[in-house]
């Protein structure tokens, strides 16, 4: 599989693409410095140098030729609102229109659980961020694609469990970024997983809850 991964550089893009090079797909990406193409290729990851919030449409998809995915993974992680506009709004709507464009049909976009912060104050900046980051879950969910939407719990750097829970409705607590990137790993190679909205967080064991089945092992001699 040939995959895209526009946030290459940002921590779960990153690990993403050194999952997706150990199963032996190829990985490209975009970077905004020459000095970051070169430390990606060291680690056979072709990157291209330009800014998501510079490039038109037709130029990115420019980008995508024989691409078979594409993964956005950047964010502004709740910066000033020009900044969250560009990479968690314009930018996704962008990536969107050169995939089309360059006939890749499937897209991937890394969001963030709706209700994430909620238990802190919140500033202005950071209520726009999540306004940004629902109108374009809505904006990929009516799109023509092959999409995925993925919202993971509170991202921490932390070694990965290798153990999580991923369903229409999680609670919000935290989860290993190396985690979300297995997982986006696997879902990128599970086609039938499509066109819907998931969310991430850390698997636990635990007590089966009331509409759960149970099973019992019996032991026969």
């Amino acid at each position: 599989m040939r995959v895209f991964i526009i946030g290459i550089t940002g921590a779960v893009g990153g690990l993403l693409a050194e999952d997706l090079t150990a199963r032996g797909d190829v990985v490209s990406g975009l970077v905004r410095r020459e000095a970051q193409r070169a430390d990606l290729a060291s680690r056979d990851v072709e990157a291209r140098v330009g800014d998501i919030g510079a490039l038109t449409a037709d130029a990115l998809a420019s980008l995508l030729g024989g691409v078979d995915a594409v993964v956005y993974a950047a964010g502004s992680n709740g910066g000033t609102r020009d900044v969250t506009d560009v990479v968690d709004g314009e930018g996704v709507v962008k990536a969107l229109e050169a995939a089309r464009l360059a006939g890749v049909t499937r897209f991937v976009l890394v969001s963030v659980l709706p209700e994430a912060w909620r238990e802190r104050h919140l500033d202005e900046d950071q209520e726009h961020y999540f306004a940004v980051k629902k109108l374009t879950d809505v904006a990929v969910s009516m799109c023509d694609l092959d999409w995925l939407i993925l919202r993971p719990s509170m991202l921490v750097d932390r070694a990965g469990t290798g153990r999580v829970a991923l369903g229409p409705a999680q609670p919000h607590d935290e989860i290993a970024r190396a985690d979300v990137a297995a997982t986006l790993a696997e879902l990128l190679h599970e086609p039938r997983i499509r066109r819907q909205i998931l969310e991430l967080n850390a698997g636990r064991r635990r007590s089966p809850q009331p509409c759960e089945r149970t099973s019992e092992t019996r032991e026969t001699t």
